[in-house]
């Protein structure tokens, strides 16, 4: 945990919502002009597309699970060492995955593979880490990443509207049949049960979308709830001080569920966000600037 140089990590699984989340940030860092040092989870994946595909068919023929979600494809230990150190000095070094053609031809480099690991730019004012782990343990090896985050904020889908988000995606957009899809949502279950869920018991605060539609069987469903479907689950953890009468005047159609708990609108998240952090990253700044 760092005043000097506090460290933000949003910890969600796939379809969560992330462009969302990011959006809100990025408003919330232009408007109280905030330089973020950005990590990108994917960059700590410990194999490119193609290492990745090999030792998925290598555990397969051993029997075993293999998958982005767990610790054998991951980086854990180089991630905590980069939460840690930046929170001490303000330093560190990061990479970027090459997701398509239109993120690697500027590195003239294949999509699928990752750039060179460089220095952080300098004078940063917080780090602002965007992924799958960034809440993520792994007691055999001693790794506990959200130990070194002041702001650990959840984004998860319930499980069945994670599935279908999926399912399609990667049907449409990637080409999968429906098969291999279910195949791959199988073959991840035990990493996502040990290493994804435990992560949103730590999270300072979590958001959760609920669809108000049916998904009881995920791997038939035609289209993915849409926001003005869903409602959003908000716990407050370790924030739980909030105005919760402000909150309730200012987002329409919400309601306290529990006494740490507030729901609100699906098309609400991002404006929930919004209100909700930036008196949060207020403070922080205003600590560190009283430090420095």
């Amino acid at each position: 945990m760092s005043i000097k140089h506090p460290v933000i990590a949003i910890t969600g699984s796939s379809g969560a919502g992330t462009t969302t989340v990011k959006k809100a940030f990025e408003d919330i860092f232009r408007r109280g002009h905030i330089s973020p040092a950005v990590i990108e989870g994917d960059s700590f994946h410990r194999y490119n597309r193609k290492e990745m595909k090999d030792a998925v068919n290598k555990a397969e023929a051993e029997r075993r699970d293999l998958s982005h979600f767990g610790p054998e494809a991951n980086l854990f230990k180089e991630l905590e060492d980069l939460f840690k150190e930046y929170g001490e000095t303000g330093q560190g070094k990061r990479r970027y995955y090459l997701h398509n053609e239109d993120e690697a031809e500027p590195y003239g480099q294949e999509p699928g593979t990752f750039t060179p690991w460089t220095d952080l730019p300098e004078n940063t004012d917080l780090m602002f880490y965007e992924g799958l782990h960034g809440g993520a343990v792994d007691p055999s090896i001693g790794v506990d990443v959200s130990r070194y985050v002041d702001l650990l904020v959840g984004v998860v889908p319930s499980v069945n509207l994670e599935w279908i988000q999926k399912i399609h995606r990667d049907v449409k957009e990637r080409g999968y049949s429906a098969e291999a899809v279910v195949h791959t949502i199988l073959r991840r279950m035990p990493d996502y049960v040990n290493y994804i869920v435990p992560q949103f018991t730590n999270t300072h605060i979590n958001f959760q979308r609920v669809p108000l539609v049916d998904t009881s069987n995920p791997f038939i469903a035609r289209d993915i709830p849409s926001a003005d479907e869903s409602m959003v689950v908000i716990r407050f953890n370790r924030y739980r001080d909030q105005d919760y009468p402000y909150l309730l005047s200012m987002i329409h159609d919400s309601f306290m569920s529990r006494p740490n708990s507030l729901v609100v609108p699906g098309g609400k998240m991002g404006f929930a966000m919004q209100i909700i952090f930036r008196p949060i990253i207020a403070r922080m700044m205003e600590e560190r600037r009283k430090l420095l």
